[in-house]
């Protein structure tokens, strides 16, 4: 995959903004930081300040370097110029995630509360928002997507499950925005939202077998000397 900096620019600026945070208050942050909030949004865990402060950028960098190098590796790399736009999006919004909760971990750093029970649903919501937005646009490969024996041996299974799995985590997504508002609707749906990806894995299934065109997924098929064994 060619990298160019005008494309790569908003990932570098969110990346370099992070450790720019972690450098600002390492001389003030205390020995044991906040590193992990439960899902009632209170903090469940402190660590180190190495753990609390650097060790979440440098996963996003782990994260970035990945996304960026998968599709140079993949079997169905060619496909990626059917969606470079969409993939950048993908890439765009998980490092955005990835760098705006740090941004709140960083507000509860340096002192201040933050209630993680509202601000977490929105940040998840708003990434399957943008998820979903751009899901119907994937086009077949081995790293990203709904990928069931079924989408990766049928091109309409892939198209039309990944058309339907957009709409769950768009749906999924503004439903969880506002569970912000009303936290005792979560469970129910993180239900429906689970539920509703299970189905497209099912859906995969039915739109294979309905399809003439399907093919064995690659290396699946025997060849002439097992077939006449």
């Amino acid at each position: 995959m060619k990298v160019s900096w005008r494309t790569e620019l908003p990932f570098w600026l969110l990346i370099l903004a992070m450790f720019a945070l972690a450098l600002s208050a390492w001389p003030g942050a205390p020995d044991s930081v906040p590193v992990h909030w439960g899902v009632d949004g209170h903090v469940d865990r402190y660590g180190s300040k190495f753990e609390g402060l650097l060790l979440f950028p440098l996963v996003t960098v782990a994260l970035y370097l990945m996304m960026l190098a998968l599709p140079n590796i993949d079997p169905g790399r060619l496909n990626y110029a059917r969606f470079v736009g969409p993939y950048m999006l993908l890439r765009l919004g998980v490092i955005g995630f990835m760098a705006a909760l740090y941004g709140l971990m960083q507000i509860q750093i340096r002192g201040h509360e933050v209630d993680m029970g509202h601000a977490l649903p929105i940040l998840v919501g708003i990434l399957f928002v943008l998820l979903g937005s751009v899901m119907g646009k994937l086009r077949p490969n081995w790293f990203f997507g709904i990928r069931t024996p079924w989408t990766l041996s049928s091109k309409t299974s892939w198209v039309r499950t990944h058309r339907l799995g957009g709409w769950v985590m768009l749906v999924g997504g503004i439903a969880l925005i506002a569970t912000a508002m009303i936290p005792a609707a979560r469970i129910a749906v993180l239900v429906g939202f689970a539920a509703g990806m299970l189905w497209t894995v099912v859906y995969s299934y039915l739109v294979w077998r309905n399809d003439p065109e399907r093919i064995p997924p690659t290396g699946t098929a025997p060849g002439d000397d097992e077939a006449s064994a």
